[in-house]
C-alpha cells in the first residue's frame, strides 16, 4: 500500500502504556500491507530506534515517562523529513495541538475517538490526506478565527526576546536556547521572565500560544 509520498513498511510507535500500545500495533497491522512495525514506550527508546531505522510513519504519544513526544516530532523532523509523524494522544488542549504541530507532526488523532474512526483517519494516509480527529480540526479552526491576521499584540517584545519566545514554543529546552544564540543560561531565564511578564502567561504552552499568534512558528519567520 502507497501513501501519496510512498509506501508504508517501516513504522515506529512511541506509546508508554503497554496497552494502547498493542492496539495501536495492531491497527497498523491491518491497514498496512506487513509492515515492520517497533514499539517504544519511551523517548529515550524512540531515539534510539531512529538512529537504527528509518522509518516511514510514526504514531508519537505527547507525554511519555522520560519527557515529551515533541522531542521526537523535532528529531524526525530533521533527520527523517519524510517520515509521516502522526501524534496520537488523549491530550486535545490548543497549547499541546499548537506545540505538536509547530515540533513537526503532520497528524493529531485522539484516542478517545472510536476505533472505527480512528482507523478510516489512518487509512486516509493512503491517499495523502494527514490525519485529523474532528474534535481537532474543529478545535483549529476556532483557534486560527481568535488568532488570524488581525491579531494584534498589546506588548512590546524585543527582538532578542521575540527570538527566545520562539525557541521556547518550539519546545527548546534553555540550555539548548542557551547554545543556540550563544548566550548564558541565566541570561536566556532573563529573557524568559521578562516575556513571561510583559504577555501575562506562566508557562511554555501559554508561550506556544503566543507564539503562534504572533506568527513566530511559520517556516518563513526571519530573525534577521
Amino acid at each position: 500500500m502507497t501513501t501519496g509520498s510512498g509506501k508504508i513498511k517501516n513504522i515506529l510507535i512511541l506509546e508508554d502504556v503497554r496497552q494502547s500500545r498493542e492496539w495501536l500495533a495492531g491497527i497498523v497491522a491491518r491497514i498496512f500491507e506487513a509492515p515492520h512495525i517497533v514499539k517504544e514506550a519511551t523517548v529515550r527508546g524512540a531515539e534510539h530506534a531512529c538512529q537504527r531505522d528509518r522509518f516511514d510513519l510514526a504514531l508519537v504519544d505527547l507525554s511519555l515517562p522520560d519527557g515529551e513526544g515533541t522531542t521526537l516530532l523535532r528529531r524526525l523532523q530533521a533527520e527523517q523529513p519524510d517520515c509521516m509523524c502522526v501524534v496520537t494522544t488523549v491530550m486535545a488542549a490548543d497549547s499541546a495541538i499548537v506545540s505538536a504541530l509547530a515540533a513537526g507532526a503532520q497528524g493529531y488523532l485522539l484516542k478517545s475517538d472510536p476505533q472505527e474512526m480512528l482507523e478510516h483517519h489512518l487509512r486516509l494516509l493512503l491517499t495523502g490526506i494527514p490525519p485529523l480527529s474532528p474534535q481537532i480540526a474543529r478545535r483549529i479552526m476556532h483557534h486560527f478565527q481568535l488568532t488570524g491576521p488581525n491579531f494584534e499584540p498589546g506588548v512590546k517584545l524585543t527582538k532578542r526576546e521575540t527570538e527566545v519566545l520562539r525557541q521556547i514554543a518550539r519546545g527548546l529546552r534553555v540550555s539548548e536556547v542557551a547554545q543556540d544564540f550563544g548566550l548564558a543560561e541565566s541570561t536566556v531565564i532573563t529573557h524568559i521572565k521578562s516575556v513571561y511578564r510583559k504577555l501575562e502567561i506562566s508557562n511554555r504552552a501559554e508561550a506556544a500560544i503566543h507564539a503562534s499568534r504572533l506568527g513566530l512558528l511559520t517556516d518563513d519567520f526571519e530573525t534577521e
